[in-house]
C-alpha cells in the first residue's frame, strides 16, 4: 500500500483488465478451433470482478480478479464428415464464440485500462505539483 491510495485503486483496475484482455485474446484465438468430441470443446473464459476495499480507506474500493470461469454454451456442431477430427456420425464441435462481441469486450477493456493509466499519470502528476509547492 502506497501513501495515495489512487495509485492502489488504479493498478488494481489495469491488473483486473489485464486479465480481462488476455482471457478475450485466448477467446478469439480459439473461437475457430474444432474437436471430434462435444466436451473437449474449448470454452470461452470470462474473468469475475470483485470490488475490494483499501487498507486504511473504508470509503476506498480497488478491484480484483475472484476468477476466470468458463462458458456453458453447448459446443456447434456441424456435419463435416470428410474432416479428420470429425467423430463417427461425421461431426465436428466448435465453441461458440461470437468474435464480434469478443472484440467490443476487448475495445472496452483496452479504453478501461487506458483510463486507469490516465488516472495514474494524473494522480503522479498531482502528487509531483504538491511537491514542489515549498519551492
Amino acid at each position: 500500500m502506497s501513501n495515495l491510495p489512487i495509485f492502489d485503486v488504479a493498478g488494481s483496475a489495469m491488473t483486473a483488465q489485464q486479465v480481462r484482455l488476455s482471457t478475450v485474446a485466448s477467446n478469439l484465438a480459439n473461437a475457430n478451433s474444432i474437436s471430434g468430441k462435444a466436451e473437449d470443446t474449448f470454452r470461452a473464459k470470462m474473468p469475475v470482478f470483485e470490488a475490494t476495499p483499501v487498507e486504511g480507506d473504508p470509503a476506498l474500493a480497488g478491484v480484483k480478479v475472484q476468477t476466470v470461469t468458463e462458458s456453458n454454451a453447448a459446443p456447434l456442431k456441424r456435419y463435416e464428415p470428410g474432416n479428420p477430427m470429425a467423430d463417427d456420425k461425421g461431426y465436428v464441435y466448435a465453441p461458440d464464440i461470437d468474435p464480434v462481441a469478443q472484440m467490443v469486450d476487448m475495445i472496452s477493456a483496452s479504453r478501461s485500462y487506458q483510463a486507469n493509466v490516465e488516472v495514474f499519470n494524473t494522480a503522479k502528476e498531482l502528487a509531483v505539483a504538491t511537491l514542489n509547492l515549498g519551492r
